[in-house]
């Protein structure tokens, strides 16, 4: 949250507020390790503002998550609800693919930030795995009071806080002892017969002791600032590495043994709290019988942070649906695991290479290389496709060597060309591009050759997802109404969203019918389910209504004749709808209602409140059923606001509460055009554009008599 520097009332900026609300929260709980996430407004993302306990590095691939990916923290936020994880086995269970990218021991708990009118994010906190699995009501309560406290804070601020490229440290305090510290501890650790190290959190050592330097093989000046695994030749290897990430992780006690050449055998114990990590360092006179001596050569050169967060790119490759998904996984989790700056993603079309996304590039230079022939010579796309091998350049002059143009087009100063191909189908063309030179290491070139692949096949499913989702799109379109009529004295908008998932079409449809100079007639309904089978009986019942409305029959006759249809029809899904006519010379409506949620209705200079109107059954039970008219004046000034339910009922909130919720919102929007007014009723119900439902919204407002009077 850099360059946020709003004050908050007793507790200087707002970063500075949400620090100590974190901090707070992972001391009163006793948690090791605590993370705040916020909601992005532009898009439906979760970023890591905030962070206690934990190295940045290690946090890299859960600093931006959809707020539909498979973790806790998306579902706690979705489901407005506490979360719980007791061990590493329910972690596996309920989310599998978040287990593989951290397989440590270890108690985590995710709590929505609910404020009184939106949801601001969300708060992870993880323990030791020594932790009790269940978690008690206390512990709850604390929890929960700490996410109030926390979402109390967001809604005090006068504007949203400013969200951070990267998270923010926030120091925990730990219990010192300074009188105990200095130049007779030193002293203490030089006595000993054994070694000893303290690693920060970063896993750099703060501190060696004389025994520990020797018995490593190394001088301590020497040591101090490194890494061991990056200072000691013979600790090169991933095994080890991860021994640490275990210990920060779980804040557990870590043991292994490793073999310093040529024949010293040592064993580390690791003991980690929230400041850092004591290592003793305890020679062996004999090879324990459970340890194999490392190969020769490194298993791998790639550091184990670099594996694990390939495990994590891997999953995540798995949950891109849409092309545009995929473009905005690679730009923002791709890109910084390779430390490139530039993308530009493109598909093998008619011959072509088409650009689908891109990254890093301004506009021009991408209609420069925009459809290109695949057998082009102004840079390498179009080789290495049809060759199948990756190409990499380090700087422009080793690609001016072979495409001499193509360092002018970009400005860019490396990079790798990576063919994306299925069982020897081409399907496209990944290009990761530096703005400064770049060597790439054999790892680099082996992982990014590995990685191109899953790319190929996400980038596959991407375009066949979208190629539905069009086709399904289309078709809602078409069996919705194109336009609305013209009525005089009558204000007419409508806005349909489909559910923010999935490929199948919605039942939400509404219309409006003018059937002379002075009456109209306005329905919305939903029909049960998402498939086209839904969507078909949708265009049946809209017709049918159609039809028995122009032919004057009255509201309740419109609904029981088309209610006999669907009974003649033998359909297995239900429907439910709102029938209303309009009668403007009269300045009277009529409703007729077959199982909808009930409509708002607000008179001018009177609070908007819900009709109690008298529903009948949904269309499609009773082949013989009766349904009510209620009538309601329809003065000039009035607002009738038509919905379904997908409106109102959301995952873990009160339909009536948020029924009266939308009812002051109408409220509020008196005076605002019937565009503006559904963009409030609808960002109210959903600021992050995530939606598990249809939607559709009908607001109707009478302006005048037909014949001019008011």
């Amino acid at each position: 949250m850099s360059g946020s520097s709003e004050p908050v009332r007793g507790a200087g900026t707002l970063d500075d507020a949400l620090g100590v609300a974190l901090a707070d929260m992972v001391r009163g709980t006793g948690a090791s390790i605590g993370g705040l996430y916020l909601i992005e407004e532009a898009e439906p993302v979760l970023r890591l503002v905030a962070l206690c306990g934990l190295p940045v590095a290690f946090s890299a691939p859960w600093q931006r998550l959809p707020l539909t990916a498979p973790v806790p923290v998306a579902d706690a936020i979705h489901d407005d609800a506490l979360i719980c994880i007791g061990s590493q086995d329910e972690m596996a269970r309920r989310y599998p693919r978040a287990a593989a990218v951290l397989p440590y021991p270890f108690a985590l708990a995710a709590v929505p930030l609910t404020g009184v009118r939106r949801s601001w994010g969300g708060i992870v906190l993880m323990w030791p795995a020594a932790r009790p699995r269940e978690v008690t009501p206390r512990e709850r309560g604390h929890i929960t009071s700490g996410a109030r406290r926390t979402a109390r804070i967001l809604d005090d601020a006068t504007r949203p806080p400013t969200l951070p490229d990267h998270p923010r440290i926030v120091p925990v305090d730990s219990a010192h002892h300074p009188v105990q510290t200095g130049l007779a501890a030193a002293d203490y650790l030089e006595r000993l017969p054994e070694g000893a190290l303290a690693l920060d959190l970063e896993g750099r050592i703060i501190m060696a002791s004389t025994t520990a330097a020797y018995l490593l093989g190394c001088r301590a000046d020497r040591l101090l600032g490194t890494r061991p695994w990056q200072s000691l030749s013979w600790l090169d290897d991933p095994v080890y590495e991860d021994h640490y990430r275990t210990a920060v992780l779980s804040r557990a006690p870590v043991s292994f043994t490793a073999l310093r050449p040529p024949d010293q055998w040592l064993t580390f114990q690791l003991y980690p709290d929230t400041s850092g990590i004591s290592v003793r360092v305890v020679p062996r006179t004999e090879p324990p019988g459970d340890t194999v001596p490392p190969p020769a050569r490194p298993v791998a050169a790639s550091p184990t942070g670099r594996l694990y967060q390939l495990v994590h790119l891997a999953a995540a490759l798995t949950e891109a649906v849409t092309v545009r998904d995929l473009v905005t996984l690679i730009a923002h989790q791709i890109l910084p695991a390779f430390r490139a700056q530039g993308m530009v993603l493109s598909v093998a079309d008619a011959g072509r290479l088409k650009i689908t996304g891109h990254h890093g590039y301004p506009a021009h230079t991408m209609d420069r290389l925009d459809a290109l022939s695949l057998d082009t010579d102004l840079t390498p796309a179009g080789q290495v496709l049809a060759s199948g091998s990756p190409a990499f350049f380090a700087d422009p002059a080793e690609l001016a060597a072979t495409y001499p143009r193509a360092p002018q087009i970009s400005g860019k100063q490396a990079w790798a060309f990576l063919p994306l191909i299925i069982s020897g189908r081409p399907v496209g063309c990944c290009i990761l591009s530096y703005d400064r030179p770049h060597t790439f290491t054999a790892d680099e070139r082996a992982v990014l050759t590995s990685l191109s692949g899953l790319i190929a096949q996400a980038l596959d499913r991407a375009r066949l997802y979208d190629a539905k989702h069009r086709l399904v799109h289309e078709l809602q379109r078409a069996l919705l109404p194109r336009a609305l009529p013209h009525l005089p004295g009558l204000e007419v908008a409508a806005r349909y969203l489909p559910a923010g998932h999935g490929l199948e079409v919605g039942g939400d449809f509404f219309d409006v019918l003018r059937l002379d100079d002075t009456t109209a007639a306005a329905l919305i309904g939903d029909v049960e389910g998402h498939s086209m089978a839904a969507a078909a009986l949708m265009g049946q019942v809209r017709t049918a209504i159609h039809a028995h409305a122009t032919a004057g029959a009255a509201p309740g006759q419109v609904l029981a004749r088309t209610n006999r249809l669907l009974g003649d029809l033998d359909s297995e899904l239900l429907v439910s709808c709102l029938y209303v006519h309009l009668d403007l010379a009269r300045q009277e409506a009529a409703f007729a209602s077959a199982g909808h949620v009930p409509p708002l209705l607000r008179h001018a200079g009177r609070p908007a409140g819900v009709l109690d109107a008298e529903p009948g059954p949904l269309l499609g039970i009773e082949a013989g059923a009766d349904y009510p008219v209620t009538t309601a004046p329809l003065l000039p000034g009035t607002t009738l606001a038509l919905y379904t339910d997908g409106l109102v009922e959301l995952p873990g909130t009160d339909t009536t509460r948020a029924t009266s919720d939308l009812a002051g919102r109408l409220d509020a929007g008196d005076g605002h055009d019937l565009e503006r007014l559904i963009d409030r009723l609808v960002r109210h119900r959903t600021p992050t554009g995530q939606h598990t439902d249809d939607i559709a919204v009908l607001l109707l407002r009478a302006t005048r008599r037909p014949d001019g009077q008011s």
